[in-house]
């Protein structure tokens, strides 16, 4: 429970339909294990008690009686076990018949939830047996005791803040206007289903993806339990595909025909980070429902759920192709468009042989294409300086011949020179004066020329720098439009995988390969035997752990404490737990310190869901104090030398 983690489960017992006494002792062996697997929300099939296929045997009275009878043993059972468990079962009201879902913890039944939507068609008619339930909650008896009865109920967790769980059933999700839809706007972050969805050919991925679909729509985490062999074959089979699913991410899923128990991680706090930032849930409608307490032991959630460590980059090859080729689009039209504004027919682009400004030459080469302006008239400029190596001096003049850019050289040794002499700098001090005044120059060469050409300085700069605060200010920190700009680092070097997959050149590959096999350096500090003596990881730290400390501050505003915890996970075998704290701690210092210079960056498109410009993603003041998140630091560090 810690860190806003709960573990949720789906369970499909072996039932005999209309054989309450052993549904019942299936249904506790169910929550057994449940429990011992660590889940704390537990939801079983629709009409599990009784079986859902009992047709007219629910309008025997035995039946009906019966069900309510071993309810309570199955309310018994749970005296001991910490957890809520939803289990479906006939309820009778009033002297109609509801299809309804137990909500039960501690030992007391807590609520009772009818289904609403009742299908009376193909296959389906729960209207021959039941009444639809009704949202306005009532108070029924259930053995000398008040209980809540009806559709508008919220089970609040009392320790986890942000807990908020709902029912619905089977049909309820498959109509226009779900029950869930309210729940959620009410403040249901987890919503359940206990369902009866029988088998047919190609219904497994419809199913799946309204599950997921109504997880991302209601951002919630979804459990869906549903039932499985045991039911009575007489027309139908029922699978037993039990889903979960967070946000619009399928987390877990049954076997079909195993009737097998499926677990998973839900992320409350996620959940409550993405509904923060967003207007749509304003908690509409609480005052119609009626708010259930539960109470769960306090503890820490031992973590099942897979944790990426690359979180901007997919994973699948074809996944991460189709992404690689729309960033691409992205940021050649956010160029297109500036370029079609200002009138220019030409751009510069200050070409390293380094992966970023790779990148945003490939970028403005695409946008030119589009706009049917020859390549020549882009003007890539390499500025060989006191760190040059022949690699990747090589690698740009080459790249930019390849492309049909054309190719100028402006060496700033002598410049940078005269200004150490101007300022009175010993050129064998080398320090941060020597470095920047080297990116300063470098910015003041590309304005001059733009100006002399009528064009457009093209920032090569990418996010995890700007994050980082990695970037000289007003000097490779400046340019007129930075397509790099909402980039990771991460991702840069996939999409200049992918073009150089895709383009089709064998010549412009062989280049940009080399380029990705070169080691990330600002090259500002004199080379080693004619290699790169400066390396950006040694000094800032590994990108692969920024980017995921970067995703996960600015997305979601974890603490640092569950940043460390995720990413213990994700870099298992990697990385040591003091490895991790020390660039985590180097992350958020250099991320407050340095939001100056992204305060006035330039204009780029944003192509991800994180963005650290000061007009959209990421408005913070350039003197906020990094106290807090250091004491959140230290306290780990405690931990770790325990």
């Amino acid at each position: 429970m810690f860190d806003g983690f709960i573990k949720v489960a789906a369970v499909t017992p072996d039932i005999r339909v209309a054989d309450c006494v052993h549904n019942a002792a299936q249904i506790c062996l169910g929550m057994d294990r449940a429990v011992e697997a660590g889940a704390k929300i537990v939801v079983f099939p629709e009409l599990c008690l009784t079986g859902y296929t009992c047709e007219d045997l629910f309008w025997q009275d035995l039946l009906v009686e019966e069900a309510r009878h071993v309810l309570h043993q199955v309310i018994f059972h749970s005296r001991e076990k910490d957890g809520l468990f939803f289990v479906g079962l006939p309820w009778e009201k009033g002297g109609k018949l509801y299809n309804a879902a137990a909500a039960i913890a501690g030992g007391h039944l807590l609520g009772i939830v009818p289904k609403h939507s009742l299908p009376n068609y193909r296959e389906f008619y729960e209207a021959r047996h039941f009444e639809p339930g009704c949202r306005k909650v009532e108070w029924v008896d259930y053995e000398g005791c008040p209980v809540p009865f009806g559709m508008n109920q919220l089970f609040v967790c009392k320790e986890l803040e942000g807990l908020t769980v709902a029912a619905e059933i089977c049909e309820d999700l498959w109509v226009p206007d779900p029950p869930s839809i309210a729940h959620a706007l009410a403040g249901a972050t987890l919503i359940v289903n206990l369902s009866a969805s029988d088998e047919i050919t190609g219904k497994v991925d419809y199913r799946t993806n309204l599950v997921t679909g109504q997880s991302a729509r209601l951002v919630c985490g979804y459990l869906y339990a549903s039932a499985g062999e045991g039911e009575s074959t007489t027309d139908l089979v029922f699978g037993g595909h039990s889903l979960i699913a967070e946000n619009g991410v399928l987390l877990a899923q049954s076997r079909r025909f195993s009737n097998e128990m499926v677990c998973a991680d839900i992320d409350i706090g996620r959940l409550r980070s993405e509904r923060r930032k967003m207007t749509t849930f304003t908690g509409r409608g609480q005052e119609e429902y009626e708010k259930i307490a539960f109470h769960l032991e306090v503890g820490e959630t031992r973590l099942t759920r897979w944790i990426d460590p690359a979180p901007f980059v997919p994973g699948g090859r074809e996944d991460r192709e189709k992404r690689c080729k729309e960033i691409l689009m992205l940021q050649a039209m956010g160029l297109k468009k500036r370029l079609e504004h200002t009138g220019c027919q030409s751009a510069v682009v200050g070409i390293s042989g380094g992966l970023d400004s790779t990148l945003a030459l490939l970028v403005t080469a695409k946008a030119f294409d589009l706009l049917g302006i020859p390549r020549e008239k882009i003007m890539a400029v390499t500025m060989p300086c006191f760190g040059t190596t022949d690699r990747t001096y090589t690698n740009a003049c080459q790249m930019a011949e390849t492309l049909g850019a054309a190719l100028r050289e402006v060496d700033i040794r002598e410049a940078v020179s005269l200004h150490f002499r101007d300022i009175g700098h010993d050129p064998e001090c080398h320090d941060v004066t020597y470095e920047n005044s080297q990116a300063r120059e470098r910015t003041q060469v590309l304005m001059d020329i733009a100006n002399q050409m009528g064009a457009l300085v093209i920032g090569t700069g990418d996010m995890s720098e700007l994050a980082l605060g990695w970037a000289t200010y007003n000097g490779d920190h400046m340019s007129m439009y930075g397509v790099n700009a909402s980039v990771p680092k991460t991702l840069v070097r996939h999409l200049v995988r992918y073009y150089a997959d895709t383009c089709g050149d064998q010549k412009l590959s062989a280049i940009l390969l080399d380029v990705l096999d070169t080691p990330v350096s600002p090259e500002l500090l004199p080379p080693k035997d004619g290699r790169i003596s400066q390396k950006t990881e040694d000094l800032v730290g590994p990108y692969e752990l920024h980017d995921f400390f970067l995703y996960y501050v600015l997305r979601f505003g974890f603490t640092p404490r569950k940043i460390f915890r995720l990413a213990r996970i994700a870099f298992a075998g990697t990385y040591e737990d003091e490895t991790i704290l020390q660039w985590l701690k180097k992350f958020y210092w250099r991320f407050f310190s340095q939001q100056f210079k992204r305060s006035c960056l330039p204009d780029g498109p944003k192509v991800g869901s994180v963005a650290v410009s000061p007009r959209g993603d990421l408005r913070m003041p350039s003197d906020a104090c990094v106290r807090l998140w250091q004491e959140d630091l230290k306290g780990l560090e405690r931990s770790i030398r325990r």
